[in-house]
C-alpha cells in the first residue's frame, strides 16, 4: 500500500477553524433551543454590493454568447491586472508582475510549493495558521530532531524549522527582528489576523531592512487593507523603498467586497526580486503557477473589475465600514467589562487578553454561558495562550445581541 506523506502526519491538530465548527455542532446537538452567535471564524455575512454583484452577472452573461465567451486566463484578465496596479500600486506593476488567483491563502499555499522543503521559516506568533500548517505540509517545518541541520529542535513552544516572532502587549505586537536567520522566508500580515493590530511605516521600512539583511524574502499578506482607516498606516508593503526587492504581497477581494464564497485574489511577484544565485522568483512563481493553477473564474474576475471602479471602491468602503462598526460595538462591550483588547479600528479582529487562563476553557465558557462562538487564540500559536479573537463579520442585530449577552451575563 501506499504509505502516507509524512509530513501531514507531522500536523500536531486538525485544523482550528473546522475544528471549531465541530464544536459549535456538538453543543447545538446538545443544547438545540440554544441561539449561538458566531463571532470567530472570519467569513463574510453581508450581501455582495449591487454594483460590484452586476459586475459578476456580467462576467456570466458574457459565457453565455459566442463572441463574448472566454476560457482559460491563467494569470488572469490583463485588464484586471492593469487595474489593480493602478488602484492599490499606483501603476508600479506591470501586468506581467502580478498574478490573478482564487485568493490569498491558496497563493500561499502555492507559494509554499515554490520554495519547497530546503527553505527557513520565520512567523508573526501568533499568526494565521496556514503559514505554519502549510510550511509543515510543504515539507519545510515540523521534522524530528533527528532531522533538523542544527540539532536545536525544542518543540516545547511550536513546530521545529519555524522561528516564532513574538507579537505581545510587551513589544506592542511587533516582534523582534533580530530573531530572523538569514535566507528565511517571512510570513508577515498587516493588519494582522489574529491580533487586529496594524503595523506603522517605521516597522515595516525595519521589516524591509531585515529581510534585505538576512537575505530573506517578505511573504506580505495585505488581506486585511481595506479595513485601514488611519492615513498614516500603510496599506501595502510596496509604500517602503526597496521592497520590491525583498518582498511578495498577497491579497483578496474576500474581506474587503465580500467573495469569500467567489473566491477572487491576486499576487505581487516583482521582476526585481530574486534567488539566491540570482534567479528570478516572478519566473519561478509563473511556471508554478501555470502548472498547478488554471486561473480564476472569469465571472469573479468581472467582479473584480466592478470592484475596482468608483462605485464599486465606495461599495468596498461602505461594507468594510460596516463590519468596522460591528468591530466598535465589540470593542465598547468588552471595554465595559474591563476587558484588555486590541484591534477592531483598522481590522475587523478584536483581540481580547483573559490572562492566565487557558484560551480553550475561555472559548468553552463564552460558548456554553453566553452561546457565542469565538476563535481561542492558541489555536494561532504559541503567543495567542490566553487570548481570544473576536470578529466582527456578523449581522449588525447578531452582533448587539452578542454584546448584550456579554454585558448583562458579566
Amino acid at each position: 500500500m501506499v504509505k502516507r506523506n509524512i509530513n501531514i502526519a507531522r500536523l500536531r491538530a486538525g485544523y482550528l477553524f473546522p475544528e471549531i465548527a465541530r464544536l459549535r455542532r456538538e453543543f447545538a446537538e446538545l443544547h438545540p433551543d440554544a441561539k449561538i452567535i458566531s463571532m470567530g471564524v472570519g467569513n463574510t455575512t453581508e450581501p455582495i454590493m449591487p454594483h460590484i454583484a452586476e459586475g459578476l452577472i456580467e462576467g456570466a452573461r458574457r459565457l453565455k454568447y459566442a463572441e463574448t465567451y472566454s476560457g482559460y486566463a491563467d494569470e488572469g484578465l490583463a485588464e484586471l491586472r492593469e487595474r489593480i496596479s493602478g488602484v492599490y500600486y499606483k501603476n508600479m506593476f506591470g501586468i506581467n508582475e502580478i498574478f490573478i488567483s482564487d485568493g490569498s491563502k491558496c497563493d500561499i499555499g502555492r507559494l509554499q510549493i515554490m520554495f519547497g522543503s530546503e527553505v527557513k521559516i520565520a512567523v508573526q506568533d501568533p499568526s494565521y495558521p496556514v503559514y505554519v500548517d502549510g510550511s509543515v505540509i510543504a515539507g519545510a517545518a515540523g521534522r524530528e530532531k533527528s532531522e533538523c541541520e542544527t540539532g536545536d529542535c525544542d518543540t516545547s513552544a511550536g513546530y521545529s524549522g519555524i522561528k516564532y516572532l513574538p507579537c505581545t502587549p510587551e513589544n506592542k505586537y511587533f516582534p523582534d527582528l533580530s530573531k530572523i536567520e538569514n535566507n528565511s522566508i517571512i510570513y508577515f500580515c498587516s493588519p494582522n489576523n489574529p491580533t487586529g493590530a496594524v503595523a506603522s511605516k517605521h516597522q515595516l521600512a525595519a521589516l524591509v531592512a531585515a529581510a534585505l539583511r538576512t537575505g530573506s524574502i517578505i511573504v506580505y499578506d495585505a488581506a486585511y487593507s481595506e479595513y485601514i482607516r488611519d492615513a498614516a498606516l500603510p496599506k501595502t508593503i510596496y509604500e517602503i523603498p526597496d521592497a520590491e526587492k525583498c518582498a511578495i504581497e498577497v491579497n483578496s477581494f474576500s474581506k474587503s467586497a465580500g467573495f469569500t464564497g467567489v473566491r477572487l485574489g491576486w499576487s505581487v511577484v516583482p521582476a526585481e526580486l530574486r534567488f539566491a544565485e540570482g534567479e528570478s522568483v516572478n519566473s519561478d512563481w509563473s511556471r508554478v503557477s501555470a502548472t498547478i493553477f488554471n486561473g480564476a473564474s472569469n465571472i469573479a474576475q468581472y467582479g473584480g473589475l466592478a470592484a475596482l471602479d468608483t462605485e464599486g471602491q465606495n461599495e468596498i468602503r461602505e461594507m468594510t465600514g460596516f463590519y468596522l462598526e460591528n468591530a466598535r460595538l465589540i470593542r465598547e462591550a468588552l471595554k465595559t467589562l474591563k476587558i484588555n483588547c486590541i484591534g477592531g479600528d483598522n481590522s475587523p479582529y478584536i483581540w481580547a487578553h483573559f490572562p492566565g487562563r487557558d484560551s480553550w476553557d475561555v472559548f468553552a465558557e463564552l460558548l456554553e454561558k453566553y452561546h457565542i462562538v469565538t476563535t481561542p487564540g492558541s489555536g494561532f500559536g504559541p503567543a495567542g495562550e490566553s487570548f481570544i479573537r473576536f470578529s466582527a463579520f456578523g449581522h449588525r442585530a447578531a452582533v448587539k445581541e452578542a454584546c448584550m449577552r456579554l454585558i448583562s451575563r458579566k
